[in-house]
């Protein structure tokens, strides 16, 4: 891969998602991205990239699915599952009492963990009561939306979540004691909406959310991006709704239409 070839793959990957590679993602760039090669038998990469060119429609989205990272895990950043379940949801189950209506947002959900995560916290705060509560869970990588969709995981990624959770909110997929996947029950299945977005581009959601999760995408967009993306966050989000956003990220100086309330935890004050 030459200097060349990596400033085009940069070029079209902030054209096509608005993901800005810097140097130290050179290597991972090249492990993907000849993947790609090999399976289409090409020779090196700029004959992918004239494919690339030749073929948008059929070549675009593998492309964005190679780029896209998809680091996840249940429960991640555990300090936002507890604020959600000891203060976000008894909130709006006092606020929302006659509506019964909560909304919430996944966005950069990759394999699905992340929302299922909330869903679990979501079904164990309301499971005895009839509110009309639902996540949409999206991302880039179609990839990865089939995978949440599936619900399927192997023990090892389901490893350090509590048993007891397991045992409520997870089957074996095969009935017969498999050892090694269990599938998600549709206890929460059926809260999560799984849907191809480009954050970035048009949003078809017609209704506010009471929370959004963006974790740990954000990061490789530019300054501008970012104040751009957290404004049609505000925008979309109910009156002191909530914003959750990743560990080595940060509001500050990029937008002034939350509060901080906790780590990494913001609410929309305009």
């Amino acid at each position: 891969m030459t200097d060349r070839d990596f400033d085009t793959i940069k070029h079209l990957a902030k054209l096509r998602s608005g993901i800005e590679l810097g140097e130290h993602k050179k290597e991972m760039i090249y492990s993907r991205i000849v993947r790609r090669i090999r399976a289409l038998n090409l020779g090196d990469f700029k004959s992918y990239l004239d494919y690339l060119e030749r073929h948008p429609e059929a070549e675009l989205t593998n492309f964005i699915n190679a780029i896209t990272t998809n680091l996840t895990s249940f429960f991640r950043e555990a300090h936002h599952f507890d604020f959600l379940r000891q203060t976000v949801l008894p909130e709006l189950q006092r606020k929302k009492k006659a509506q019964q209506r909560i909304r919430i947002w996944s966005a950069g959900c990759s394999t699905g963990e992340e929302p299922y995560s909330i869903a679990m916290t979501l079904h164990g705060a309301l499971e005895r009561a009839r509110w009309d509560a639902k996540i949409l869970a999206t991302d880039l990588d179609t990839n990865v939306l089939s995978h949440g969709r599936r619900g399927i995981y192997s023990k090892e990624r389901i490893g350090n979540m509590d048993a007891q959770l397991v045992r409520k909110y997870f089957n074996d997929p095969r009935g017969g004691g498999n050892d090694e996947v269990l599938e998600a029950r549709e206890s929460i299945r059926s809260l999560i909406t799984f849907n191809h977005l480009n954050l970035l581009g048009d949003w078809p959601m017609k209704g506010r959310f009471d929370v959004i999760f963006c974790r740990n995408v954000v990061i490789y967009f530019s300054k501008e991006t970012q104040r751009e993306l957290f404004d049609r966050y505000a925008d979309i989000l109910e009156p002191d709704g909530y914003l959750f956003i990743g560990h080595s990220e940060s509001l500050h100086g990029v937008s002034k239409r939350f509060e901080s309330v906790g780590r990494t935890i913001y609410r929309k004050v305009m």
